[in-house]
């Protein structure tokens, strides 16, 4: 299949800095708006429930915009609080209204979180703070809907428990592998390395939705499930 013209642009809005990916110049402007207007509304929900931002365990959602329903249904999965699902939420939204506007790729991260749906291969960077891994290798993704979410102890602006160089997550969607990298990569800590790692595997792979994990912790990888390809982000 030969590859169609994508339309590739980065934007900030607020806490978000997302790039978008498209087969459509309006896939773009969708995207932008979505973030834009799901953001507006969380930020509303959360001056009238303030627990929501705060909480570290999951917070139910009774009555509340999509935006809030959707990160407390992916951070009950997880058993973390719903904003470790906010990015990836975002982003999953986003697809959707991508989709509908008729687009046949659409890509968001947001991040670091990425939701893809698209009818050819995504290559997307695996991240890892300054790990020579980093620089070296990234993901190709081939199967689609897919979530993708990277936590980290060392190198993230996201709160974790945990130490490790990076847990990436492949799931249904961008809010479960959001919150699942937290919840799991708030478990790598110690020294019996290959344990701890096993003990993360277990808990990536019991979360509902979770398609296959990625860890890097004390320099040796662990993973488990369905991974995408790896790569050559930069090959010699």
């Amino acid at each position: 299949m030969t590859k169609e013209k994508l339309f590739k642009h980065a934007f900030r809005h607020k806490e978000s800095d997302c790039t978008i990916i498209s087969d459509k110049e309006c896939g773009i402007e969708t995207a932008i708006s979505s973030i834009g207007h799901h953001r507006g509304l969380l930020e509303e929900y959360i001056q009238k429930h303030p627990q929501f931002l705060f909480s570290l365990e999951p917070v139910a959602v009774a009555d509340g915009p999509e935006v809030a329903r959707l990160m407390a249904e992916a951070s009950k999965k997880a058993d973390v609080g719903p904003m470790a699902a906010v990015a990836g939420v975002l982003a999953d939204l986003a697809v959707e209204e991508m989709i509908s506007a008729g687009c046949k790729v659409a890509v968001v991260e947001n991040g670091g979180e990425v939701y893809a749906i698209s009818n050819q291969p995504i290559d997307i960077a695996f991240a890892a703070g300054d790990e020579p891994l980093s620089k070296e290798m990234g993901f190709r993704l081939k199967e689609f809907p897919v979530g993708v979410a990277t936590s980290s102890g060392l190198f993230s602006h996201a709160f974790s428990f945990g130490d490790a160089e990076a847990v990436t997550i492949f799931a249904v969607d961008a809010g479960v592998a959001d919150a699942a990298a937290t919840a799991v990569a708030n478990l790598i800590k110690g020294d019996d390395v290959q344990g701890v790692i096993r003990q993360a595997i277990d808990k990536a792979l019991s979360i509902d939705g979770v398609k296959g994990v990625f860890i890097l912790y004390r320099g040796v990888v662990g993973k488990a499930g369905q991974i995408p390809e790896l790569i050559k982000v930069n090959p010699p």
